[in-house]
């Protein structure tokens, strides 16, 4: 009798979800046959001719917005571009081109090191005019990119223009693939046996490249690590959990993942012995580190073996996988979440997809606790909480549009060439800075150019004193108003000398990068970064460290 009832009490819970699950069918099929109607019909009747990948292209973009912004459609012709995204490599001449306002054209910025561009000779501020027989002129950045691009062992003609001489150049140029290195930089800091790796992207092999810095940095005597994934959007996940391997015993589990389908779920343990399991860490961490730099560093922490410093992560809890699709296209969806080893999930937004799809952050409020191995408080939604919070260095407005706007920045591009031009070699990167007789020719230069940048300050005050008239305040206030107005009031000269030693940091640091490329211009920034100095004092004080992670 007993087992008649359970028979029959799971024969009604199933009959619901198999209709649940016709009704589900229905609909896909009732929806597709719908969509087919209704381009049939356009294509037919529709006034003017349409083109099939641009409406239904269009129509499946719109569909997949209404998803989380990881799931993507690229047709054949945009493959290559996700294929990129995963290596990390494409083909070309290897060097950062921005755009010259003045001449009307791209220009190169940086060529990397050892890639074709450096070996043909091409320099910062060398004018692209022409890829083969087009013109560069007049083209956008992402445009003259586009052409530099193309397949390994292909060949091009290009033109160039010598800013320092006038003189005009052809170069025969074999693109060649290009990989950056995952690890930007590597060494150790001072005398002090802590060692620093940068590590800027989860792409194919940057396990083995961080590996074999953490052994060059231990046989050069180091002894404490800083583990920085700061601006890391990451990348594959196999590449995190050898990572983490380097550290933590073998056969731990460090991820687990759940989705739809049983082969969407998967659980990954090390697989082989670690380097080191007691050196002390501390990963850097911010909120553009995401995906598989939030799975190293939020694993680290959950088993223990590291601090997490610097400021909450971005929060990507989500997994995705690629699909072929028929006539050489390819899908990026994504079909499960990950938990790390205290059980949690980082997602911190919740993609909903009635009425078009809405994104809803989950506020702290609704999150969850979960325990570290050692029994320490973690929670789930919003990313990676750091155990010790230390916030960025910040510039001011004025900075900011001196080393990043453009238009504005056309003086600095200027004088850090002519410098270039004028010092055939500098100080090493952690030596390197502008003297102040190189930073007052900077700032004559600026205003004489009448170097102008968004003033905040003073936009504000107009509101405010327009509001205050609206509301009837004004007439009462105005001598305040006025003597506010003579205090916001900006003056260039003075705000240069108030900026006077960052910007000197700034401009050093990229002066730098062309003599020592990105590893000396992270060489260069570990001086003066906050975050880094306080990594240094965590890790020189074993006492503050081992109460952080066993309280």
């Amino acid at each position: 009798m007993k087992r008649l009832l359970i028979y029959i009490i799971m024969c009604l819970v199933a009959m619901p979800m198999a209709a649940q699950q016709e009704d589900h069918n229905f609909k896909v099929a009732k929806n597709l046959d719908v969509f087919n109607a209704l381009y049939r019909n356009l294509d037919m009747v529709y006034v003017d001719t349409l083109d099939a990948d641009e409406v239904v292209g269009y129509g499946v973009r719109a569909m997949l917005r209404s998803l989380d912004p990881y799931t993507e459609y690229y047709p054949a012709s945009d493959v290559k571009e996700l294929r990129q995204m995963i290596t990390g490599k494409y083909a070309g001449i290897g060097a950062v081109i921005r755009e010259n306002n003045k001449e009307g054209c791209c220009m190169i910025d940086q060529p990397y090191k050892g890639m074709p561009a450096y070996e043909l000779g091409l320099k910062k501020g060398d004018l692209i005019l022409a890829i083969d027989d087009s013109t560069m002129m007049g083209k956008p950045t992402a445009y003259v990119s586009e052409h530099l691009r193309g397949d390994a062992g292909s060949t091009f003609k290009l033109k160039i223009r010598r800013l320092s001489t006038g003189k005009e150049m052809v170069f025969k140029v074999t693109r060649r693939a290009i990989q950056l290195p995952a690890v930007t930089y590597y060494g150790l800091i001072g005398n002090t046996g802590i060692g620093y790796i940068n590590l800027n992207s989860y792409t194919e092999d940057c396990a083995k490249d961080v590996r074999r810095a953490f052994v060059d940095l231990k046989q050069q005597g180091m002894n404490r690590l800083i583990f920085d994934v700061r601006d890391n959007g990451g990348g594959s996940v196999q590449e995190a959990i050898s990572i983490i391997n380097m550290f933590v015993a073998r056969n731990t589990t460090l991820l687990t993942m759940k989705g739809k389908m049983k082969r969407a779920n998967n659980e990954y343990k090390t697989t082989v012995e670690p380097i080191d399991t007691v050196m002390p860490i501390v990963v850097l961490v911010n909120d553009n580190t995401a995906s598989a730099s939030e799975i190293t560093a939020g694993a680290l922490q959950d088993l223990d073996r590291a601090v997490v410093m610097g400021t909450r992560t971005y929060g990507k809890g989500l997994v995705q996988t690629t699909m072929d699709l028929p006539y050489n296209g390819t899908m990026k969806l994504t079909t499960s979440k990950y938990y790390i080893p205290s059980g949690r999930c980082i997602q911190a937004i919740n993609y909903k997809h009635k009425n078009g799809g809405y994104t809803e952050h989950v506020p702290d409020s609704l999150t969850k606790v979960f325990h570290t191995l050692g029994g320490r408080e973690v929670r789930d939604g919003g990313g990676i909480k750091p155990d010790i919070e230390v916030k960025a260095d910040t510039v001011t407005n004025l900075v900011y549009y001196l080393m990043g706007a453009r238009d504005s920045a056309e003086v600095v591009f200027n004088y850090e060439y002519d410098y270039i031009q004028a010092h055939p070699t500098i100080a090493s990167p952690d030596e390197f800075l502008l003297t102040d007789e190189d930073f007052n020719e900077l700032k004559a230069r600026l205003l004489a150019n009448d170097f102008k940048y968004d003033k905040q300050t003073e936009k504000f005050l107009q509101q405010l004193k327009e509001l205050a008239k609206f509301e009837g305040y004004y007439e009462d206030a105005k001598p305040e108003f006025e003597a506010l107005e003579k205090k916001l009031t900006h003056n260039l000269e003075r705000d240069l000398e108030i900026n006077r030693e960052l910007i000197k940091e700034l401009v050093s640091r990229e002066i730098v990068r062309n003599y020592y490329f990105d590893a000396g211009s992270m060489q260069h920034s570990l001086r003066t970064d906050s975050q880094v100095k306080r990594a240094i004092e965590m890790l020189s004080n074993e006492e503050e460290y081992n109460k952080i992670l066993h309280p």
